[in-house]
């Protein structure tokens, strides 16, 4: 049985690059999207979850990623610009007492272009898209506490 660390969290406002829903983005069907097939290629299908993310702020915590469920280096996604580093975790968010499956979503930094993102910003797919989410609601955010430190 899944041990999961709970963590409180609020819905922030992100780039809204996954989605493809950001004006002016240089990805109109959202990076999520486009990087789908790759994923699936090595073996982690994402077409069950909704192809944008939640940035869930958990701040003042932060968080690190130490032994996440799936790591994949060096994905050359989009053809003008240079290969990322990804990894993905199980987790759940807890929202008006639904729990909905999610993965959290980690670009690397180190190799991500633009777009950083705050340390205490943790990107999530979710199971399916939530209507009546809005930025500033509460949340839980589960994780599992070999994969993903939270301090």
């Amino acid at each position: 049985m899944q041990k999961w660390q709970a963590v409180a969290g609020i819905i922030a406002r992100g780039h809204q690059v996954a989605s493809g829903m950001a004006k002016n983005s240089p990805y109109p069907r959202g990076t999520i999207e486009m990087q789908t097939p790759f994923f699936q290629k090595l073996g982690l299908d994402l077409s069950a979850f909704f192809p944008g993310t939640l940035n869930i702020s958990i701040s003042p915590r932060s968080f690190i990623i130490k032994q996440p469920e799936y790591t994949f280096k060096n994905i050359q996604w989009h053809q003008e610009y240079p290969s990322e580093d990804f990894s993905f975790s199980p987790c759940r968010v807890i929202f008006q007492e639904i729990t909905y499956l999610g993965l959290v979503y980690y670009p690397h930094p180190e190799t991500k272009i633009g777009h950083f993102q705050d340390p205490a910003i943790v990107e999530v797919i979710v199971s399916s898209f939530i209507t009546q989410i809005h930025y500033g609601d509460r949340l839980i955010l589960e994780v599992n506490p070999r994969a993903i430190v939270i301090s």
